[in-house]
């Protein structure tokens, strides 16, 4: 996923860079504007993915999305058809655990890669707020881009070289369960090996699979993004080198779905086969590049509409507020009920901003309590709140927006701590529309 700036690399049999700040204005009959986008460079602003919490590793999160368990079920699925077509005279309770041990072992090859794109990101100072296991296997969650060429081609390579380098470790230790044999030989051996050597093989085929495919230069793969750095330290630019290499992605993408229906035909391709299933595997891959690498791209130009932007220029002044001594009785039938917004800040006696009440915290209340209740106990304080000032830039607000998911972001003056204004997303969006062009609208059901 503004988020911001959230460079998702993701992995599969692809490795997917999120795009920058893909914006779209939506009309929702409760809640007026929102924004979303796909994270990157600018990040997105969108909704919190759901997930199960499995843990942290060297302090970054790690988190299962539930699109995963679709994706797991499948490998599963078509690895007992694989290990029981190699090893006839198998049990198919035998296939089914091996193929469940070995889509496990797969998904942590992942979470290997993604590790390893994540600790060479915090060397270079990039900070990493989780990573994620989804549908396409994993993406691993940037604070912000790369500050120079040489810190995104270290940043990005490490990744399909760990899954290159895992995958040979895994072949090697496979000589020791299956013997060596001439090429017209291989099935033989294959079928006369055990479980472990047909794990480790099929390990090693597919984490070397993976990450040379991940090299292919179409943004936002691995491949992608090493192109785009090499362009950025030839051109000095990095925006026109996004524009170069998520123009080569879009390119890839289309010609993966090409490719793809022409396997559902028939078309036999090296590396990716035939048929219908692989066919629509490699034509929904491409699509979904394409569909990034275009997002890409336009992000690049809404990043130019947003250059030079301040807060200063986007706010909205303040025009309600909310005493201390406020209940939450008297909140929702005054401020609530009589304006459309979804927050107001509270201030003080002496007119200083205390923090910010929500429709969330008023919901946390029982209503029996909400006239025994001040809004001070169950708002945000100041000092849990993320705010932007005066004369930041949009896109560093949009930042904090996008790491707490609020709809606006509380604008104080920095000498005195004074509230001056809020930031709303929907007023970015306006900005943008006026600027780049009409958003992209959901049609209609």
């Amino acid at each position: 996923m503004v988020r911001v700036p959230i460079v998702g690399v993701h992995h599969f049999a692809l490795e997917i860079l999120e795009s920058p700040l893909e914006l779209r204005v939506q009309e929702s009959a409760f809640f007026g504007v929102e924004i979303e986008s796909h994270g990157g460079t600018c990040g997105a602003i969108n909704a919190p993915m759901r997930g199960i919490r499995l843990g942290r590793l060297f302090g970054i999160q790690v988190t299962l999305d539930l699109s995963w368990i679709v994706v797991f079920l499948l490998v599963c699925w078509n690895l007992t058809m694989v290990f029981a077509s190699w090893h006839p005279g198998w049990p198919l309770f035998e296939a089914i655990l091996l193929a469940v041990v070995a889509a496990v072992l797969f998904f942590v090859s992942v979470l290997a890669h993604e590790l390893a794109h994540s600790l060479v990101a915090r060397v270079q100072g990039i900070p990493v707020s989780e990573i994620r296991l989804f549908l396409f296997g994993g993406v691993s969650n940037l604070q912000r881009e790369p500050t120079s060429p040489e810190s995104e081609l270290l940043t990005t390579i490490v990744g399909p070289l760990t899954s290159i380098v895992f995958g040979g470790a895994m072949l090697v230790l496979s000589t020791f369960f299956v013997p060596v044999v001439a090429p017209d030989r291989a099935v033989e051996a294959l079928a006369a090996s055990g479980p472990i050597g047909t794990l480790l093989l099929w390990l090693g085929a597919v984490n070397i699979g993976v990450g040379f495919f991940n090299l292919i230069p179409g943004f936002p793969l691995d491949g992608g993004r090493i192109l785009r750095s090499l362009l950025w330290s030839a051109t000095g630019d990095l925006r026109k080198a996004t524009l170069w290499s998520a123009t080569v992605g879009q390119m890839i993408g289309w010609g993966f779905v090409l490719t793809g229906v022409m396997m559902f035909f028939g078309l036999r391709v090296p590396f990716f086969g035939q048929g219908p299933a692989a066919g629509l595997w490699l034509a929904f891959i491409g699509w979904f590049l394409a569909s990034a690498a275009h997002a890409s791209y336009r992000n690049a130009h809404l990043e130019d509409a947003l250059e030079g932007v301040t807060v200063r220029q986007l706010m909205r002044r303040t025009s309600y507020v909310m005493p201390t001594e406020t209940t939450v009785g008297d909140a929702v039938r005054q401020w609530f009920m009589r304006t459309s917004e979804h927050a107001f800040p509270v201030v003080d006696e002496n007119g200083q901003f205390a923090g910010l009440v929500t429709t969330s915290d008023v919901r946390k209340v029982p209503e029996k309590m909400w006239d025994e209740t001040t809004v001070t106990e169950v708002m945000t304080p100041l000092g849990a709140l993320k705010v932007a000032t005066p004369n930041e830039s949009v896109t560093t607000a949009l930042a904090k927006l996008a790491d707490i998911d609020v709809e606006q972001l509380p604008v104080v003056r920095e000498s005195t701590g004074q509230l001056v204004g809020a930031l709303e997303r929907r007023d970015v969006a306006r900005w943008l529309e006026l600027r780049v062009g009409p958003p992209m609208r959901r049609r209609p059901a």
